[in-house]
């Protein structure tokens, strides 16, 4: 198996190389999926090779989806712990510092990935990935903030089911479940004790405070190269925060503006994509060069 675990739009590439090879993979790459999920998950399909899911999330999907045949499914549904954010409005956002956006509640994570959670793009990401994944259809995917991350993510069927997966919030639960799969080995993990947790809270992400994940689901429904744009976009986006050159709401401003100003292109072709992936990453640039810090 090849692990992909190259940061951004990186790892595409040697994703590729590793599945024409013949290789299962151990997906932890998302942007590999957002970029070019339909490209992707036809050389899995042409070259007979497995793709395993790393994070947490659709690690649960991919557990929960065992519970029934896949034509029975009738959707799924991502949580997300709501980063560290959860609560304020879009006034207060503009005030937060990058301290304050990488000091996540649950998780220790990378500065890229932690700046995504507090946007709730890193949430947007993984429902596209999500829909090349496990062949679902956009509408059938659901987010819902759930701050203990205990409820990894849950499947419903038709018949009215809802299977979810939980757990502690340990990533190596899931790095582990992808390089074991189909076995199960032991961890030296505390179990997860429901008493002691007490309550499991859910509730409907805030789309005015944190409009990136309508982004994704926009991408995902336009479709072509606007994933690749969203992704490159948000990756220029992220680091100009991070090197303190715009504030924390200019994040999603910009990404929004260079969706905007890019349309056309096929997502199965991989050129195309590439060549999308370049000029986003040039516009968004531009305008993080021109934002100004409130």
């Amino acid at each position: 198996m090849t692990v992909s675990a190259i940061v951004g739009a990186a790892g595409l590439k040697p994703t590729l190389a590793a599945i024409m090879a013949g290789k299962d993979v151990g997906l932890a790459n998302k942007e590999t999926l957002v970029m070019a999920g339909r490209i992707v998950m036809d050389a899995v399909a042409a070259q007979g090779v497995r793709m395993l899911p790393v994070d947490s999330e659709h690690s649960a999907i991919f557990q929960a989806l065992q519970a029934g045949r896949r034509e029975d499914v009738k959707k799924i549904i991502l949580t997300a712990s709501g980063g560290p954010f959860r609560g304020k409005t879009p006034e207060q956002l503009q005030r937060v510092t990058m301290e304050d956006a990488l000091n996540h509640p649950k998780w220790k994570m990378g500065r890229k990935i932690s700046i995504d959670s507090a946007t709730l793009m890193n949430k947007g990401l993984e429902v596209i990935e999500a829909k090349w994944l496990f062949g679902t259809p956009v509408d059938d995917i659901e987010v819902l903030v759930h701050p203990q991350s205990i409820v990894h993510s849950l499947v419903e069927f038709q018949d009215g089911s809802v299977i979810a997966q939980l757990g502690i919030p340990d990533m190596r639960i899931p790095i582990t479940y992808a390089l074991s799969y189909p076995e199960r080995l032991a961890l030296p993990l505390p179990s997860l004790n429901l008493a002691e947790c007490a309550r499991l809270d859910f509730y409907q992400p805030d789309r005015r405070s944190f409009p990136a994940l309508d982004l994704a689901f926009d991408a995902l429904r336009s479709g072509g190269v606007q994933p690749a744009v969203l992704n490159a976009a948000n990756e220029i986006a992220v680091e100009a925060f991070l090197q303190d050159r715009i504030d924390f709401t200019s994040i999603v401003d910009i990404v929004s503006s260079t969706m905007d100003r890019m349309q056309g292109g096929s997502e199965e072709n991989l050129e195309d994509i590439l060549e999308a992936d370049v000029e986003a990453r040039r516009r968004a640039s531009v305008l993080s060069g021109l934002a100004v810090r409130r």
